[in-house]
């Protein structure tokens, strides 16, 4: 992890739970929401210190085991009406003051249980360069939406209504996932919300993109955690055999090259001015390499939004 500058992610988890009783402790894949929360933030590169926000006693032991440190949330913060900014200003002032002050805040939502580090690196990135005050989590989505007026009739949203085209005439719009965002910590202090100055997303696949909130979203998460979880492992094996490949590529033709050079070693008595003597054995040949590989496309077509309509976790809340 780095030091400097300092990047702090704060995991609000609080142990009230209308929709699912105990939701945070609640497991996918052997694992609880918090842990895989954390767990996530830690493989962050970007991320100096993971702090997981609760009241909850089982929640507290359960962040601490899985390598966070735990703030404490007073029952003021902690209710349904608490908001999730409450809870994060809660956290800096608790963790951070005065020159040790975090220059970045990375929230995070334990109910979005398949976060990828590297896109938590890629939101940090974006503040730490300037190129953003704020970054928020969003997937694709080509949905057209409709919303129901108050006389009960249907009114086109986001689309013309006398206007269907096709889904690859139509620029993708993106759905706020509530998995994680990053917010510079000056900016957040003065504005109290997360969205502040210019604001930039790091798009992620909608396949990834569960929110869970009611029971059958803990379900469809279980679901999906063997494939999504054996995808992301042979992509990491496929790219550790890659990099073994090149490896072993380069020590073989270091090996030609050095036997070549054995071969044509140039004597007084063997050699003109200006010419080089023939080796007594033909070079062997060695196969074409990077040339000859066909490169994956550049880009894959966009995911398709398994919940175009639904409302995300930044809609609720404090988590």
């Amino acid at each position: 992890m780095s030091s400097t500058p300092r990047v702090l992610a704060v995991i609000p988890a609080r142990a009230g739970s209308k929709g699912i009783p105990g939701k945070n402790l609640r497991q996918v894949a052997g694992r609880t929401l918090v842990a895989r929360a954390v767990r996530a933030a830690l493989a962050a590169a970007s991320v100096d210190e993971v702090v997981v926000s609760t009241d909850g006693d089982a929640i507290a032991a359960e962040a601490v085991a899985a390598g966070a440190r735990v703030v404490r949330r007073p029952a003021d913060l902690s209710g349904d009406q608490a908001s999730s900014e409450s809870a994060l200003l809660h956290a800096l002032d608790t963790v951070a003051t005065g020159h040790d002050a975090p220059e970045v805040l990375l929230f995070l939502q334990a109910t979005s249980p398949f976060i990828d580090p590297a896109d938590l690196d890629r939101a940090v990135a974006r503040v730490l360069d300037g190129a953003a005050d704020s970054v928020l989590a969003a997937a694709p989505s080509h949905a057209f939406l409709w919303r129901v007026t108050e006389d009960g009739s249907a009114l086109a949203v986001n689309h013309d209504a006398a206007t269907r085209p096709r889904r690859q005439d139509r620029a993708p719009e993106y759905r706020e996932t509530g998995a994680f965002y990053a917010v510079r910590v000056v900016a957040f202090r003065e504005a109290r919300h997360r969205f502040v100055g210019r604001v930039e997303l790091v798009v992620v696949p909608a396949s990834t993109a569960i929110d869970i909130d009611e029971p059958h979203d803990l379900a469809l998460a279980s679901a999906l955690a063997p494939l999504l979880e054996v995808a992301v492992a042979a992509d990491s094996d496929a790219g550790a055999a890659a990099a073994a490949g090149a490896e072993v590529e380069v020590e073989v033709e270091t090996e030609i090259e050095l036997e070549l050079e054995l071969e044509i070693e140039i004597t007084p008595a063997t050699a003109r001015a200006g010419e080089m003597p023939r080796p007594d054995t033909a070079a062997p040949d060695v196969p074409a390499r990077s040339r000859d590989r066909t490169d994956a496309p550049a880009h894959a077509p966009a995911p398709t939004d398994p919940h175009p309509a639904r409302t995300s976790a930044a809609e609720n809340g404090a988590p």
